[in-house]
C-alpha cells in the first residue's frame, strides 16, 4: 500500500475506534417479562374449566386477551395439560404449551415452560391465574415491580380482608406482613391471632388483615429453584406452596392491591361473569396478536 494511502487508512481507522457504540435497548418491562397463564383441564368444582364458555368465548381466551392487552409483556403464553386446551387456543391464536400432566401445581407448570430454550431470555416471570378473566393489570404490575426492584426475589400480591367469616374460612388464605413489604407467614388459619376473639367488622378495617391473592411474579433463577426445593414441613401441613420458599429464606415481597372482581370456580362464578362480559368488548382487544 502506498505511503499516503495507507496514512489514511490508519485515519480511517482511528476515527472508527473513537466512534461510540450504539446505546444498548433499555431493559423495559415488555422485553424482559413472560406472563404465564397454567390451564389444567380438570377441576374438582368446575370440569372442565378452562373451556367453560363465558358470552361466547372459552374461559382461558378472556384470561389471555386480557393479559396480552395489558403491554406489560414480552409474551404471553398459555401453558396447560391436555390437548383439547391446546387446539381452543390455538383457535383464537394463543401461544400455548403442552406440559407435563403429573405438575402438582401451577408453579411447576410454569418453571417447565421456563425452562424451554425459546423462552431463555426472560428474566422476570409472573403466573396469571388462568380462571380470572378480569384479572386487574395494577395487581399484575405491582407483583412484577416487586422482583424488578433489588429488594426481593419472589412477588406476590394481598388485599384486604373484609368480614370476620372470611377469616375464619380456610380456604381463604391469610398474610402476615412485615413493615417492609415481606411476607411473614401464609396461613388457613386467622392471622394474626387476636387473642380477645374473632374481631368484629370494624376492627378488621383498622388491622392489618390481609388475604392471599394468588399471583406470583419471580426472577427467574429464583423459580427454578423453587420448584427445586422438596416439599417443606409447612408446605406440607397447611397445604399452601408458598411457604416452600418462606421456610427456604427465599425473600418474598407481598404488594397490597384493591380486592379483584373475583374468579370462576363454580357454575354460579360463570353466571356471574357472563352477566359481567357479555358488554365488555371494550376490555380486550376483538383480534388477538398472531404468533408465529
Amino acid at each position: 500500500m502506498p505511503p499516503k494511502a495507507h496514512g489514511a487508512y490508519l485515519t480511517w481507522r482511528g476515527s472508527c475506534k473513537r466512534t461510540p457504540d450504539p446505546p444498548a435497548p433499555p431493559d423495559t418491562v415488555n422485553d424482559s417479562v413472560l406472563a404465564v397463564i397454567p390451564a389444567r383441564l380438570a377441576s374438582e368444582r368446575l370440569p372442565e374449566k378452562p373451556l367453560q364458555p363465558i358470552a361466547g368465548r372459552p374461559l382461558i381466551e378472556w384470561v389471555w386477551r386480557r393479559t396480552s392487552a395489558m403491554g406489560l409483556f414480552g409474551e404471553v403464553v398459555v401453558a396447560t395439560d391436555h390437548p383439547r386446551v391446546v387446539e381452543a387456543c390455538r383457535h383464537f391464536n394463543a401461544r400455548v404449551v403442552l406440559t407435563d400432566d403429573a405438575h402438582p401445581s401451577g408453579t411447576d407448570r410454569v418453571a417447565e415452560v421456563v425452562r424451554m430454550r425459546e423462552f431463555a431470555s426472560f428474566r422476570f416471570i409472573v403466573n396469571v391465574q388462568g380462571d380470572e378473566p378480569l384479572v386487574d393489570e395494577e395487581h399484575l404490575e405491582a407483583a412484577v415491580n416487586l422482583v424488578r426492584s433489588d429488594d426481593w426475589h419472589l412477588g406476590t400480591c394481598a388485599g384486604p380482608l373484609e368480614t370476620p367469616e372470611a377469616l375464619a374460612d380456610p380456604s381463604v388464605v391469610k398474610v402476615a406482613r412485615a413493615g417492609d413489604g415481606r411476607a411473614l407467614y401464609f396461613s388457613r388459619a386467622a392471622i394474626p391471632h387476636r387473642r380477645a376473639g374473632p374481631p368484629t367488622d370494624e376492627e378488621l378495617q383498622r388491622t392489618p388483615y390481609l388475604r392471599h391473592l394468588g399471583i406470583y411474579a419471580y426472577r427467574r433463577e429464583a423459580l427454578l429453584r423453587w420448584v427445586a426445593l422438596p416439599p417443606s414441613p409447612l408446605e406440607q401441613l397447611e397445604r399452601l406452596e408458598q411457604l416452600r420458599p418462606l421456610e427456604a429464606a427465599m425473600p418474598m415481597g407481598v404488594a397490597v392491591v384493591a380486592n379483584p372482581v373475583g374468579g370462576v370456580d363454580t357454575v354460579a362464578d360463570l353466571a356471574r361473569m357472563e352477566g359481567i362480559l357479555s358488554g365488555a368488548s371494550g376490555l380486550i382487544p376483538s383480534e388477538p396478536r398472531a404468533h408465529d
